[in-house]
């Protein structure tokens, strides 16, 4: 006689959000030596840091910041309206919150091409005749800010994968720890922003 072995599919909540906690923190000691890089050159160069700044857009940096302050809230609605067997509630929340992300991405790519157009990019003539300052304040402000957007595409995929799976059911109402998780990083990338803004838009 034959012996079926059922074995359960082991699950430890606990682990996977430690672990995404454990990755937040190195993701935001990351940024803080970036942050902290960005306020020593600053310092040592604040006329130039001063009148490169004036050169962005103020009011797409404060759009995006509201775009993203909204798309944290969505992500945080859809995990309530999953334990709450919302299912098409919670998938249409994470709609939502993709589809904000990817207008974040929309505004910086359109800012991004103002730049380029007016030879602010780094390695152009027009930003190294302006001078060293400039030239910091621009390399910081692509690598930065393109840093930060590659964490938005990475989140986007990711609850990209993660609106699949509750499509499938494998994400439900008592197993949600990955929309938890998709939902922290979400935060994470807003919290960053909340830092980029003013170092780059505000402080003048």
């Amino acid at each position: 006689m034959s012996q079926q072995v059922h074995t359960d599919e082991h699950r430890d909540d606990i682990g996977s959000r430690f672990g995404m906690w454990l990755f937040i923190f190195t993701e935001l000691l990351l940024f803080a030596g970036l942050f902290i890089t960005y306020s020593v050159f600053r310092y040592k160069n604040w006329q130039a840091f001063h009148l490169a700044a004036e050169e962005l857009d103020v009011f797409i940096g404060a759009l995006n910041t509201v775009i993203l302050l909204a798309s944290s809230a969505t992500i945080a609605m859809s995990i309530t309206a999953l334990q709450q067997k919302r299912k098409i509630l919670s998938l249409s929340l994470m709609g939502v919150t993709m589809l904000v992300g990817l207008l974040f991405l929309v505004n910086k790519y359109f800012e991004w091409s103002l730049k380029f157009e007016h030879g602010l990019y780094p390695g152009s003539e027009t930003l190294v005749a302006l001078g060293k300052g400039e030239v910091l304040f621009f390399g910081l402000y692509f690598f930065m800010t393109g840093l930060h957007a590659l964490h938005i595409i990475i989140g986007l995929v990711f609850i990209g994968v993660v609106f699949n799976y509750v499509i499938k059911d494998k994400i439900t109402h008592d197993n949600f720890v990955l929309l938890e998780n998709a939902g922290l990083y979400w935060h994470l990338v807003d919290i960053i922003w909340i830092f980029l803004f003013p170092l780059f838009y505000l402080i003048t």
